[in-house]
């Protein structure tokens, strides 16, 4: 029996900026169903974000450099053949690369110790914005690996 199709959801806007990015990334953010922790989280962060920026910036501004720097462009995929694994370098699918991107950066706001997450995930969306931190670093690793891997592109599914 065939399994059953998964048809793409429609994503919704949060409530403050009715950005659709922002409400998925507040989905991410979200453990144990508690969203309305996730978005005070979040909400926090922006704020924080804003007094950084000062009046020349905006968090959403902000939140979106950070996105653009953090979202992966290729990845590598194990692959197994003739007896031995290769990792094969692919382009991300669009609708993988902002789940990539957020696990990322929430990751490394997560690892960080000592302050409360609202802080720890405003210093970290401030870092990418800045092309710099802990998330972008992981971006670079994952291009470099699928860049050492190219002579097994042909491999590909």
């Amino acid at each position: 029996m065939r399994k059953k199709r998964n048809y793409a959801r429609p994503h919704h806007p949060d409530r403050v900026y009715s950005n659709v990015a922002v409400g998925r990334f507040i989905s991410y953010l979200m453990e144990d169903g508690k969203k309305r922790v996730a978005e005070k989280i979040m909400y926090d962060a922006m704020d924080l974000m804003k007094k950084e920026a000062g009046e020349s910036g905006d968090a959403l501004q902000v939140f979106d450099k950070a996105f653009e720097n953090v979202t992966p462009l290729v990845e590598v995929a194990t692959k197994r053949i003739g007896g031995a694994n290769y990792q094969v370098p692919r382009e991300v699918r669009q609708e993988r690369k902002f789940m990539l991107a957020a696990r990322w950066i929430i990751d490394a706001a997560n690892k960080k110790k000592g302050k409360p997450m609202a802080n720890k995930l405003a210093e970290e969306l401030i870092l990418a914005s800045k092309n710099d931190g802990a998330a972008v670093k992981k971006k670079q690793d994952t291009h470099r690996m699928a860049e050492a891997n190219r002579a097994f592109a042909h491999f590909s599914r």
